[in-house]
Protein backbone atom coordinates (compact mmCIF):
# COMPACT_ATOMS: atom_id res chain seq x y z
CA UNK A 1 0.00 0.00 0.00
CA UNK A 2 1.43 3.33 -1.05
CA UNK A 3 2.22 5.50 1.96
CA UNK A 4 0.96 8.55 0.05
CA UNK A 5 -2.64 7.30 0.22
CA UNK A 6 -4.30 9.71 2.65
CA UNK A 7 -7.43 8.92 4.67
CA UNK A 8 -9.43 11.56 6.54
CA UNK A 9 -11.22 10.18 9.62
CA UNK A 10 -14.06 12.38 10.85
CA UNK A 11 -15.67 11.50 14.19
CA UNK A 12 -16.47 13.44 17.35
CA UNK A 13 -15.44 10.47 19.52
CA UNK A 14 -11.71 10.74 20.23
CA UNK A 15 -11.49 7.03 21.05
CA UNK A 16 -12.80 6.10 17.62
CA UNK A 17 -10.45 8.53 15.88
CA UNK A 18 -7.48 7.11 17.81
CA UNK A 19 -8.44 3.49 17.17
CA UNK A 20 -9.05 3.98 13.46
CA UNK A 21 -5.88 6.03 13.07
CA UNK A 22 -3.84 3.26 14.66
CA UNK A 23 -5.40 0.56 12.45
CA UNK A 24 -5.20 2.47 9.18
CA UNK A 25 -1.64 3.64 9.81
CA UNK A 26 -0.71 0.01 10.51
CA UNK A 27 -2.15 -0.76 7.05
CA UNK A 28 0.20 1.80 5.51
CA UNK A 29 -2.13 4.78 5.08
CA UNK A 30 -1.42 8.35 6.06
CA UNK A 31 -4.24 9.39 8.42
CA UNK A 32 -5.51 12.85 9.27
CA UNK A 33 -8.40 13.43 11.67
CA UNK A 34 -11.19 15.93 12.26
CA UNK A 35 -13.36 16.08 15.36
CA UNK A 36 -16.42 17.65 13.72
CA UNK A 37 -17.94 18.62 10.39
CA UNK A 38 -16.49 22.13 10.33
CA UNK A 39 -12.98 20.83 10.88
CA UNK A 40 -13.59 18.17 8.23
CA UNK A 41 -14.42 20.79 5.60
CA UNK A 42 -11.16 22.59 6.42
CA UNK A 43 -9.18 19.35 6.23
CA UNK A 44 -10.70 18.50 2.87
CA UNK A 45 -9.28 21.72 1.46
CA UNK A 46 -5.91 21.61 3.25
CA UNK A 47 -5.03 17.91 3.07
CA UNK A 48 -6.88 16.73 -0.07
CA UNK A 49 -7.46 13.15 1.16
CA UNK A 50 -7.88 10.14 -1.12
CA UNK A 51 -10.76 8.78 0.99
CA UNK A 52 -12.99 10.02 3.83
CA UNK A 53 -14.37 7.97 6.74
CA UNK A 54 -17.27 10.13 7.89
CA UNK A 55 -19.40 9.82 11.02
CA UNK A 56 -22.98 11.01 10.55
CA UNK A 57 -23.93 11.87 14.14
CA UNK A 58 -21.91 14.95 15.06
CA UNK A 59 -22.98 18.22 16.69
CA UNK A 60 -23.10 21.33 14.53
CA UNK A 61 -22.22 20.45 10.94
CA UNK A 62 -23.24 16.79 10.69
CA UNK A 63 -21.88 14.09 8.44
CA UNK A 64 -24.71 14.33 5.91
CA UNK A 65 -24.10 18.07 5.66
CA UNK A 66 -20.41 17.45 4.98
CA UNK A 67 -21.21 14.83 2.34
CA UNK A 68 -23.80 17.11 0.74
CA UNK A 69 -21.29 19.96 0.51
CA UNK A 70 -18.58 17.68 -0.90
CA UNK A 71 -20.84 16.45 -3.68
CA UNK A 72 -22.27 19.94 -4.31
CA UNK A 73 -18.78 21.19 -5.10
CA UNK A 74 -18.56 18.65 -7.91
CA UNK A 75 -16.10 16.35 -6.15
CA UNK A 76 -18.02 13.22 -7.07
CA UNK A 77 -14.91 11.06 -7.36
CA UNK A 78 -13.76 11.38 -3.73
CA UNK A 79 -14.61 8.06 -2.02
CA UNK A 80 -16.61 8.41 1.20
CA UNK A 81 -17.46 5.71 3.75
CA UNK A 82 -20.13 6.82 6.20
CA UNK A 83 -20.43 5.60 9.80
CA UNK A 84 -23.52 5.73 11.98
CA UNK A 85 -24.58 4.50 15.38
CA UNK A 86 -28.25 5.00 14.59
CA UNK A 87 -30.49 2.00 13.98
CA UNK A 88 -32.62 1.66 10.87
CA UNK A 89 -31.84 2.24 7.23
CA UNK A 90 -32.87 5.88 6.76
CA UNK A 91 -29.37 7.29 7.22
CA UNK A 92 -27.89 4.62 4.96
CA UNK A 93 -30.37 5.39 2.18
CA UNK A 94 -29.89 9.16 2.49
CA UNK A 95 -26.11 8.77 2.58
CA UNK A 96 -26.04 6.54 -0.48
CA UNK A 97 -28.42 8.87 -2.28
CA UNK A 98 -26.01 11.74 -1.60
CA UNK A 99 -23.18 9.76 -3.15
CA UNK A 100 -21.52 7.80 -0.33
CA UNK A 101 -19.59 4.76 -1.54
CA UNK A 102 -20.17 2.54 1.48
CA UNK A 103 -21.90 2.48 4.86
CA UNK A 104 -20.83 0.89 8.15
CA UNK A 105 -23.00 0.71 11.26
CA UNK A 106 -21.55 1.11 14.74
CA UNK A 107 -20.27 -0.83 16.54
CA UNK A 108 -17.79 -2.25 14.01
CA UNK A 109 -14.33 -3.74 14.13
CA UNK A 110 -11.32 -1.73 12.94
CA UNK A 111 -10.39 -4.69 10.74
CA UNK A 112 -13.73 -4.50 8.95
CA UNK A 113 -13.34 -0.76 8.42
CA UNK A 114 -9.84 -1.30 7.01
CA UNK A 115 -11.22 -3.93 4.62
CA UNK A 116 -13.92 -1.52 3.47
CA UNK A 117 -11.29 1.16 2.87
CA UNK A 118 -9.25 -1.23 0.72
CA UNK A 119 -12.32 -2.26 -1.25
CA UNK A 120 -13.52 1.29 -1.92
CA UNK A 121 -10.05 2.44 -2.96
CA UNK A 122 -9.79 -0.50 -5.38
CA UNK A 123 -13.09 0.51 -6.93
CA UNK A 124 -11.98 4.12 -7.22
CA UNK A 125 -8.74 3.04 -8.93
CA UNK A 126 -10.59 0.87 -11.46
CA UNK A 127 -12.88 3.16 -13.44
CA UNK A 128 -15.55 1.59 -15.57
CA UNK A 129 -14.25 1.07 -19.10
CA UNK A 130 -10.77 -0.21 -18.17
CA UNK A 131 -11.80 -3.80 -18.80
CA UNK A 132 -15.15 -3.28 -20.51
CA UNK A 133 -15.82 -1.70 -23.93
CA UNK A 134 -16.42 2.07 -23.90
CA UNK A 135 -19.98 2.83 -22.86
CA UNK A 136 -21.40 5.21 -25.45
CA UNK A 137 -24.51 3.49 -26.76
CA UNK A 138 -26.10 2.73 -29.09
CA UNK A 139 -29.09 3.62 -26.91
CA UNK A 140 -31.77 5.80 -28.46
CA UNK A 141 -31.99 9.05 -26.50
CA UNK A 142 -29.40 8.02 -23.90
CA UNK A 143 -25.68 8.68 -24.34
CA UNK A 144 -23.07 7.60 -21.79
CA UNK A 145 -19.53 8.80 -22.49
CA UNK A 146 -17.12 6.79 -20.33
CA UNK A 147 -14.00 8.90 -20.87
CA UNK A 148 -15.76 12.18 -20.05
CA UNK A 149 -18.00 10.54 -17.42
CA UNK A 150 -20.91 12.34 -19.02
CA UNK A 151 -24.54 11.29 -19.41
CA UNK A 152 -26.90 12.92 -21.89
CA UNK A 153 -30.64 12.28 -22.11
CA UNK A 154 -32.06 13.63 -25.38
CA UNK A 155 -29.06 15.97 -25.51
CA UNK A 156 -29.52 17.23 -21.94
CA UNK A 157 -26.70 16.67 -19.44
CA UNK A 158 -27.70 14.67 -16.34
CA UNK A 159 -25.77 14.91 -13.06
CA UNK A 160 -25.07 11.48 -11.55
CA UNK A 161 -22.98 10.57 -8.53
CA UNK A 162 -19.78 8.63 -9.20
CA UNK A 163 -21.35 5.27 -8.28
CA UNK A 164 -24.57 5.98 -10.20
CA UNK A 165 -22.47 6.72 -13.27
CA UNK A 166 -20.41 3.54 -12.83
CA UNK A 167 -23.54 1.39 -12.60
CA UNK A 168 -25.26 2.96 -15.59
CA UNK A 169 -22.09 2.85 -17.70
CA UNK A 170 -21.57 -0.81 -16.88
CA UNK A 171 -25.11 -1.73 -17.93
CA UNK A 172 -24.90 0.35 -21.11
CA UNK A 173 -21.67 -1.48 -21.97
CA UNK A 174 -23.61 -4.79 -21.74
CA UNK A 175 -26.97 -4.12 -23.46
CA UNK A 176 -29.76 -6.67 -22.92
CA UNK A 177 -27.54 -8.72 -20.60
CA UNK A 178 -29.25 -9.51 -17.29
CA UNK A 179 -27.23 -9.07 -14.08
CA UNK A 180 -28.26 -10.06 -10.58
CA UNK A 181 -27.77 -7.62 -7.75
CA UNK A 182 -24.96 -9.83 -6.42
CA UNK A 183 -23.21 -9.72 -9.80
CA UNK A 184 -23.51 -5.94 -9.93
CA UNK A 185 -22.03 -5.62 -6.44
CA UNK A 186 -19.05 -7.64 -7.67
CA UNK A 187 -18.61 -5.99 -11.08
CA UNK A 188 -19.40 -2.35 -10.22
CA UNK A 189 -18.70 -2.06 -6.49
CA UNK A 190 -15.90 -4.68 -6.36
CA UNK A 191 -17.75 -5.91 -3.29
CA UNK A 192 -20.13 -8.68 -2.27
CA UNK A 193 -23.18 -9.27 -0.11
CA UNK A 194 -20.92 -10.09 2.82
CA UNK A 195 -19.81 -6.45 2.89
CA UNK A 196 -22.76 -4.59 1.38
CA UNK A 197 -26.45 -5.36 1.22
CA UNK A 198 -27.90 -6.01 -2.21
CA UNK A 199 -30.39 -3.22 -1.38
CA UNK A 200 -27.50 -0.86 -2.21
CA UNK A 201 -27.94 -1.81 -5.87
CA UNK A 202 -31.72 -1.38 -5.69
CA UNK A 203 -31.36 2.11 -4.21
CA UNK A 204 -28.88 3.18 -6.89
CA UNK A 205 -31.11 1.88 -9.68
CA UNK A 206 -34.02 3.84 -8.19
CA UNK A 207 -31.91 7.02 -8.12
CA UNK A 208 -30.67 6.57 -11.70
CA UNK A 209 -34.22 6.05 -12.96
CA UNK A 210 -35.37 9.22 -11.20
CA UNK A 211 -32.69 11.17 -13.08
CA UNK A 212 -32.63 9.64 -16.57
CA UNK A 213 -35.96 7.96 -17.22
CA UNK A 214 -38.78 10.05 -18.77
CA UNK A 215 -41.20 8.07 -16.56
CA UNK A 216 -39.33 6.37 -13.69
CA UNK A 217 -42.39 4.28 -12.81
CA UNK A 218 -42.30 2.78 -16.32
CA UNK A 219 -38.58 2.67 -17.16
CA UNK A 220 -37.63 2.81 -20.80
CA UNK A 221 -33.99 1.77 -20.45
CA UNK A 222 -33.19 0.41 -17.00
CA UNK A 223 -35.48 -2.61 -16.78
CA UNK A 224 -36.16 -4.95 -13.88
CA UNK A 225 -36.15 -8.65 -14.68
CA UNK A 226 -38.45 -9.95 -11.98
CA UNK A 227 -36.85 -12.42 -9.63
CA UNK A 228 -33.42 -12.00 -11.28
CA UNK A 229 -32.02 -8.45 -11.49
CA UNK A 230 -31.60 -5.69 -14.08
CA UNK A 231 -30.77 -5.17 -17.74
CA UNK A 232 -30.26 -2.18 -20.03
CA UNK A 233 -32.73 -2.11 -22.91
CA UNK A 234 -31.23 -0.12 -25.83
Amino acid sequence: MAAATRVLVVDDDERIRTLLSWKLEAEGYTVVCAENGGAALERLTQDRPDLVVLDLSMPGVGGLDVLRRVRATGDGALPVIILSGRSGETDRIVGLDLGADDYLAKPFSPAELAARVRSVLRRAARPVGTEDPPAAGPVAGLRVHAAAREVLVDGRAVDLTAREFDLLAFLVAHPRQVFTRAQLLTRVWASDAGWQGEATVTEHVHRIRSKVEPDPSRPRWLRTVRGVGYRLEP
